[in-house]
């Protein structure tokens, strides 16, 4: 027998393991990058979030809904909203679906939240 009908059709299989791990490490990117961007709109909506409050607070208006109204109106939701003197701190969040259908994940969602804080500077 020699060396080289030993390792016929060797190649077949390799490709195919290959091309699988290729294939779950782009998904694996995929969902990686969207929890990636998912968290930066979060944090940009709680900042322009506490900035509206703070404006409004300067203005004499209620800084908690005008937190929530940018909140929403950036495709968040605004947690928890606390006035301190001229400080307004917010919490923010979003729903991230990451990938659907990936590795089980079918119908379930992650929770993204972040903080930000804003007012005048001393």
């Amino acid at each position: 027998m020699s060396r080289a009908s030993d390792e016929a059709g060797l190649a077949a299989p390799l490709v195919v393991t290959l091309a699988g791990l290729l294939l779950v490490l782009t998904l694996l990117g995929g969902v990686l990058g969207r929890l990636l961007v998912d968290q930066r709109r979060v944090s940009a909506a709680a900042d322009l979030a506490a900035l509206a409050g703070a404006g409004a607070l300067q203005l004499g208006r209620e800084a908690c809904a005008a937190a929530g109204r940018t909140a929403r109106s950036n495709d968040a939701e605004l947690v928890t909203c606390t006035v301190t003197g001229e400080q307004v701190v917010v919490t923010a969040a979003v729903r991230s679906s990451g990938s659907p259908g990936v590795f089980g994940l079918v119908g379930r969602w992650v929770a993204i939240e972040a903080v930000a804080q804003a007012g005048p500077v001393r």
